[in-house]
């Protein structure tokens, strides 16, 4: 067993590089203790109201990590995916499929009536996605606060910037680089697929027109490949991540992806790259170590805040739009 975690601590090691000269960086001014004094009920009102809408529909926990992601890839975590406006980052393409806004809000609401124009917006998901987390069963990490919200949303940007499912495993490495993280971060964040679900449109080309060719990707399992096109005939249609225990925060995503079941091909390349798959190795036999790391790299992925928005940035009253 400690030969185990001396191993995987030397392939962490190996995967970590030192990233310099982005545009984003982590904002070391936040803090644990931000709201004590102006809002000290936050953490209950947010645990409470995500349990209330958890109990309704469980689905919304991976919607609400993955909303998260889509904030702070694009510009750093300032809550410019829940403007809602025409051309904003929330009417792209890529962003289709995301859920949870309703949650957010209802959160949102409730906060401006114990501590009014106190609490921004993006503190308010960056703590849901942590409590969506914990409730799939997944780790618990501390939350620093202190992040403002921003008033610049642009669909570009979203459609610029956030993984599709089809990319190169260097295209999501130097995505996370141009965002101070680093490889080790990008399998483990990865591993969110272990819960949710996608849509099949996400999936068509590998399973009936591979390359353009009107084949299908010879990288997935014979049997997983049949499961999948009978499930997604029509683009419309939705299927699970991880396809074995979709509702459990677990390692099977990896297991997954060394039985050639990854559900999309930035999943299953991670396996075929000799720069991540070690990684997924290492994970796939640890929980503890991913239920660890996952927190560390929730952790970098919410204190990612953009250089140049301080001035462009507040505590918005309502989390769809700017304050008049």
């Amino acid at each position: 067993m400690k030969m185990m975690g001396y191993r995987f601590m030397m392939i962490m090691m190996v995967a970590v590089a030192v990233v310099e000269g982005n545009e984003y960086e982590y904002d070391e001014s936040l803090s644990y203790s931000y709201y004590h004094g102006s809002c000290p009920q936050l953490e209950s009102i947010i645990h409470d109201k995500l349990t209330h809408w958890l109990k309704n529909d469980s689905t919304l926990a991976p919607a609400l990590i993955n909303l998260h992601f889509h904030d702070c890839i694009v510009k750093g975590c300032d809550a410019s995916i829940l403007l809602d406006h025409d051309g904003s980052e929330r009417s792209a393409a890529v962003s289709k499929a995301l859920r949870g806004f309703e949650v957010i809000d209802d959160i949102k609401a409730e906060v401006e009536k114990m501590c009014p124009r106190t609490v921004s917006c993006a503190d308010i998901l960056t703590a849901a996605a942590r409590d969506a987390t914990v409730a799939a069963g997944g780790p618990f990490w501390m939350v620093p606060y202190g992040r403002k919200d921003g008033r610049i949303s642009m669909a570009k940007e979203a459609q610029s910037h956030v993984p599709k499912g089809h990319e190169r495993v260097t295209d999501l490495i130097e995505l996370f680089q141009s965002k101070g993280l680093n490889i080790l971060d990008l399998v483990v964040l990865s591993g969110a697929h272990t819960i949710g679900r996608s849509s099949c449109g996400s999936l068509q080309d590998r399973l009936f027109n591979y390359k353009g060719i009107g084949k299908t990707d010879p990288s997935i399992n014979p049997k997983y490949l049949n499961f999948l096109r009978r499930k997604c005939r029509w683009a419309s249609e939705y299927v699970e991540l991880d396809g074995v225990t979709p509702k459990a925060f677990d390692v099977q995503y990896y297991k997954n992806l060394q039985k050639k079941m990854g559900l999309l091909s930035t999943d299953q390349m991670l396996y075929t790259d000799s720069r991540t798959a070690p990684l997924v190795s290492a994970f796939a036999s640890q929980s503890a170590e991913f239920h660890h790391q996952f927190a560390a790299s929730m952790l970098k992925l919410g204190k990612i805040q953009d250089y140049f928005a301080d001035e462009d940035s507040e505590i918005r009253h309502k989390c769809s739009c700017v304050n008049a």
